[in-house]
């Protein structure tokens, strides 16, 4: 048997990982009412949930590739990865809110940062609340979108960007102002970052904004499997986005489809 590349790898992990985090949700809601479950309860549920994949996944990591270095949200973080050539960036719960709230809209991240060439690979997204893992060794191209002529931007729920509402009423102007039919532009909030670009994979949503920051284990998985994709992804700037460093955080990103991408980046730049 032949051995299994860097995106199997990433992509078997972060399967098993997921499969780990439903099965927890289930045993924990077996014996408690979803009426029942308050804030404090919740936390629990995910404080274990995101320690007992992050330890799952640092240990299947470390078995199949010990020398590589793993950046991961629930793990230490120190400097020696930074003269590492290779990183593994990991989230093992996004959307930790989402999952102790019993939603669909949950995800496990592994990505590989390659040094030398500055470039992501190995990405997977894995939603097992909805039986979908993206990764790029998948074939199939982006669905196609709903037939009503309705733009979806999707963003954070409790996160959204501080002029998403001036950036999509100028978005609607500068398609009006270069004749490109549409018919209304929806907001859709959406918890994961990787359930949001999910959405726009399945033709459900357009274009992903954020502009309050996070970390790179939130965008690194999606950032690639969206580029994999063939979408466009960057930074509101419309810089490319680099990873492995200290501190590991993300200002800003735009994820659209390639038809979108120009009237958003223009309706960025206008409005922020």
């Amino acid at each position: 048997m032949s051995p299994q590349s860097d995106a199997e790898v990433s992509r078997s992990i972060a399967r098993e990982a997921g499969q780990l985090l439903l099965a927890l949700r289930e045993d924990f809601f077996r014996d408690r009412p979803i009426e029942s479950i308050d804030r404090t309860v919740s936390d629990l549920l995910r404080d274990q949930a995101d320690r007992a994949s992050h330890l799952l996944i640092m240990e299947r990591l470390s078995a199949a590739r010990p020398a590589d270095a793993i950046l991961s949200e629930e793990g230490k973080d120190n400097d020696l990865r930074l003269s590492a050539n290779r990183v593994w960036i990991v989230d093992p719960l996004d959307g930790t809110w989402e999952y102790g709230q019993n939603r669909r809209d949950f995800a496990v991240h592994i990505a590989l940062w390659n040094a030398t060439d500055q470039q992501l690979s190995a990405g997977t997204v894995d939603l097992p609340a909805q039986g979908i893992t993206r990764s790029v060794l998948d074939t199939e191209e982006i669905a196609d979108l709903w037939t009503d002529s309705t733009i979806r931007v999707v963003a954070s729920r409790s996160r959204p960007p501080k002029t998403l509402k001036e950036t999509v009423a100028r978005l609607g102007e500068i398609l009006i102002e270069a004749n490109v039919p549409h018919d209304k532009i929806e907001i859709v909030d959406v918890g994961s970052v990787g359930a949001k670009v999910n959405e726009v994979l399945c033709g459900r949503a357009d274009i992903y904004l954020h502009d309050t920051g996070f970390f790179e284990w939130d965008v690194a998985a999606p950032y690639n499997v969206a580029e994999h994709y063939g979408l466009i992804a960057s930074h509101m700037s419309g810089e490319p986005i680099s990873f492995n460093h200290m501190p590991p955080y993300v200002t800003d990103l735009v994820i659209s489809r390639a038809e979108w991408y120009p009237y958003i980046l223009q309706a960025l730049r206008e409005t922020r």
